[in-house]
């Protein structure tokens, strides 16, 4: 049995339908929920990792698209992220893997998948290989069709923490101000100051000073989530 079936057999045997039912109206999810919990779809997914290894990479992106492709839980979208961020993987997280990312940030285009794809995913991917992929994030900030690509350039370097590329961090933001094309959506003010919050963590007085710059283009989402540790 390959992963791919392994994981599918395994979620038909579980789930709570009252839970599923609560799980897709909170997300807004055209596809529905087996009715899994975090720690129980981990605890499920755990074996199944272990089980089932990948020794061609080929292989082991095709069975991330045919889970993701194919599916008819949003678990399996989980399960799709959990092999691509399975340990024995992670030599594999190089330029290479964008456009698969990007497919699955395109495609999947709601917070829940994007964020996790952005942050560790994409955001590993940029940290060990940044004169390949900075031209990359530059390019997808400046997305003309999705928002959602976009929201991963900005938000790749959360957990980048001293290791911030802060001119990239600057650039990807400030093409995302309310003035430009998704400048006035949720997801995209959200995320600007999300991004700003995190560096703040490291670098108090480049978010002051990045805030303050960027006053007058800046809603007040973005500005409050910026400062929102600061004071």
């Amino acid at each position: 049995m390959t992963y791919v079936a392994a994981v599918r057999a395994a979620l038909a045997e579980v789930g709570d339908p009252v839970r599923a039912a609560q799980q897709q109206a909170y997300m807004k999810s055209d596809l529905p929920y087996v009715g899994l919990g975090a720690p129980a779809l981990k605890a499920l997914l755990r074996p199944l990792l272990v089980e089932h290894r990948f020794v061609d990479r080929a292989q082991w992106e095709h069975a991330v698209l045919e889970l993701w492709e194919d599916a008819e839980h949003r678990e399996e979208w989980y399960a799709a992220i959990a092999l691509l961020r399975h340990r024995p993987y992670r030599p594999w997280l190089d330029p290479d893997l964008l456009p698969l990312l990007e497919t699955l940030v395109r495609t999947g285009a709601w917070w829940d998948v994007v964020d996790e794809i952005a942050a560790h995913l994409v955001g590993q991917v940029l940290l060990e290989h940044r004169a390949d992929t900075t031209p990359v994030m530059d390019a997808w900030s400046v997305d003309a069709d999705s928002l959602w690509v976009r929201r991963t350039a900005m938000l790749a370097q959360l957990r980048h923490a001293g290791r911030t590329d802060t001119d990239l961090l600057a650039r990807v933001l400030t093409a995302n101000l309310d003035d430009t094309a998704y400048g006035r959506e949720f997801f995209v003010r959200k995320a600007l100051g999300w991004a700003l919050r995190q560096h703040a963590r490291t670098d108090p007085a480049w978010v002051r000073a990045y805030v303050d710059t960027h006053a007058d283009r800046l809603s007040g989402l973005s500005r409050r989530e910026a400062l929102k540790h600061l004071g």
